[in-house]
């Protein structure tokens, strides 16, 4: 069984999702594909709540998720990164899903 998480982050107003993926590029986004290997995507809402940005995630099982966040977590340049990023949050969500038979991703 494979699992996908879907993050959610809804940004303060004085904030765009650019300047958060401009950090991000920069000194996130290889630590964390790294660190979780089963990247699918990152989105921005253009509809309904603004001024959010969603992730998505696949692990093969709950326990590898909980591995490769606990390592990423480890990491000092990524709480490096935290730190420039955490003020831009104004809320955050999670959402682990189960593929259906069908789904394209699993």
């Amino acid at each position: 069984m494979s699992i996908v998480e879907e993050r959610s982050y809804t940004l303060h107003t004085q904030f765009s999702p650019k300047d958060y993926f401009d950090i991000y590029q920069a000194e996130g986004l290889q630590l964390q594909t790294e660190a979780l290997q089963g990247f699918q995507g990152y989105f921005v809402t253009e509809v309904g709540g603004l001024n959010t940005i969603v992730s998505l995630w696949s692990y093969p099982t709950f326990e590898a998720r909980t591995e490769r966040r606990a390592e990423l977590a480890a990491n000092t340049d990524w709480r490096r990164f935290l730190d420039k990023v955490r003020p831009m949050i104004k809320s955050m969500s999670n959402k682990l899903m189960v593929p259906t038979s069908f789904s394209p991703i699993q």
